[in-house]
């Protein structure tokens, strides 16, 4: 597909280096989709052929790994390190289940609360909600007697299972540390439409959809996939003899707990009261954990995922750059732009939305569907007439919350899945009644929301 890009010539308004980086680019986004390499490598390949081809020089190659944007996510998966190596966020989702697990709903809100809080610095659903949210899951599904393999998995297994994956699909939503496209669609959002959106931004712009969406999420479920065991007495007693089993917090985890409150604390209100720029927070949290002694040098080295995600975001974001500064994004507003400018702002808008969140049934990734059509909608949508930050802050949370769909839409998607508690018919059928939902309560309550608080 790269290669029959390049190849064809380049349509009236486009010079031939932004057709050349277009050809690319896609080749990679194709290759993160299908996966024929680890996407570090490809990546590697796509930076290397822009400065072979003379597409970029070497300089604009390499621009990628300066970029705030990038340094902002390695700090954040860092901290996320930090709380799972510690056991905290464990801890933290067993004091949820020990105050409200007296039934089954009040189960799920539990465990969506320890995701909350959690993705506040973890900016990774597949850490949180496979790393931390899974095993008690499972944990406490095997202890009521809910398990595939006997065909008892609808008692409560089922149900905790979807609410649990659901949920880290609204969560990664919260907040601009909470998954690792949103810093990306952030910049890109400055970049092409001019709305900065900071971490305090972010976070109000979701407050209220996005609790919203985690309380009406297990009602919808319960209603239309209820569990067959509705009362729990013995959630808070289980979580009470594996707190019990954890003791008392140890010296990491106080250390890990003020770290924390600190970080929060400047990623909320440090650059508004001490000019204190987000990712230098991030970097100043790496740096109290390793003087505390929760990180050691050998963990952060050694933090595989955190190093490779480093070289293929910054790659990745600096062709999405450069796509931008040559033009190549204009060029597609004003095309898509001309082909509905005869409806209605609202109209073309509205089909706009359903196109770029269903797509999500075709990716695998919600970073690559980030990567692959947020610049380019978000541009359409400008062209369309529609409020530059409207577009931006809508375009951004469908990211998230496209994840629900289905079964492979995300990486934690198969860790749920592979657990056997929902096939896959139940699956998609579920997510297609949730996705309504979030249309609905991201599009219009949303909106009206941010122009309550004057975002837009």
């Amino acid at each position: 597909m790269g290669s029959i890009i390049w190849y064809l010539p380049s349509p009236t308004g486009v010079n031939q280096q932004a057709w050349h980086l277009l050809a690319i680019f896609l080749a990679t986004v194709i290759s993160f989709i299908t996966k024929p390499m680890p996407i570090g490598a490809v990546s590697m390949i796509a930076l290397t052929l822009c400065v072979l081809s003379n597409t970029l020089t070497l300089e604009q190659g390499l621009s990628g790994f300066s970029d705030k944007t990038v340094w902002l996510t390695v700090s954040s998966y860092l901290v996320a390190r930090a709380i799972i190596k510690t056991g905290l966020g464990t801890r933290i989702a067993y004091i949820f289940i020990t105050l409200f697990g007296r039934n089954t709903l009040l189960v799920s809100y539990g465990l969506l609360m320890t995701d909350v809080i959690l993705s506040t610095a973890m900016p990774s659903g597949n850490s949180r909600g496979g790393g931390v949210i899974f095993p008690i899951v499972k944990s406490l599904s095997t202890s009521y007697g809910s398990d595939p393999r006997d065909g008892t998995e609808r008692k409560i297994g089922a149900f905790l299972m979807t609410t649990s994956f659901q949920g880290t699909q609204i969560t990664t939503s919260l907040f601009l540390t909470a998954m690792v496209a949103n810093p990306l669609m952030a910049e890109l959002a400055e970049k092409i439409a001019g709305v900065e959106l900071d971490w305090l931004t972010w976070a109000l712009a979701t407050s209220v959809p996005g609790f919203l969406s985690l309380l009406v999420m297990p009602l919808i479920v319960f209603w239309f996939y209820p569990p067959e065991l509705k009362s729990t007495p013995e959630a808070p007693k289980l979580a009470q003899a594996k707190l019990r089993a954890m003791g008392k917090l140890n010296q990491q985890e106080w250390s890990m707990v003020g770290i924390f409150l600190v970080v929060l604390l400047l990623w909320g209100c440090g650059k508004q009261l001490w000019g204190i720029e987000s990712v230098t927070t991030g970097l100043l949290g790496i740096v109290l954990l390793l003087i505390a002694g929760v990180l050691t040098w050998q963990d952060i080295i050694q933090e595989q995922k955190t190093w490779d995600i480093f070289i293929w975001f910054s790659i990745l974001l600096m062709m999405a750059t450069f796509l931008s500064e040559f033009g190549l994004f204009d060029w597609a507003t004003n095309e898509v732009g001309s082909a509905i400018k005869h409806l209605w702002w609202q109209a073309a808008f509205a089909c706009l939305i359903i196109v770029y969140f269903y797509s999500g049934y075709f990716f695998a990734s919600k970073a690559a569907l980030a990567n692959t059509t947020y610049p380019a909608f978000l541009s359409v949508a400008i062209s369309l007439g529609v409020s530059p930050t409207y577009s931006a802050l809508v375009l951004a949370f469908l990211v998230s919350l496209s994840g629900c769909l289905t079964h492979y839409g995300t990486a934690v998607a198969p860790i749920y899945f592979g657990a056997g508690y929902i096939d896959a018919g139940t699956w998609c059928r579920l997510g297609f009644i949730l996705s309504l939902a979030y249309l609905f309560i991201w599009t219009v309550i949303g909106g009206w929301w941010w122009q309550l608080t004057g975002l837009i």
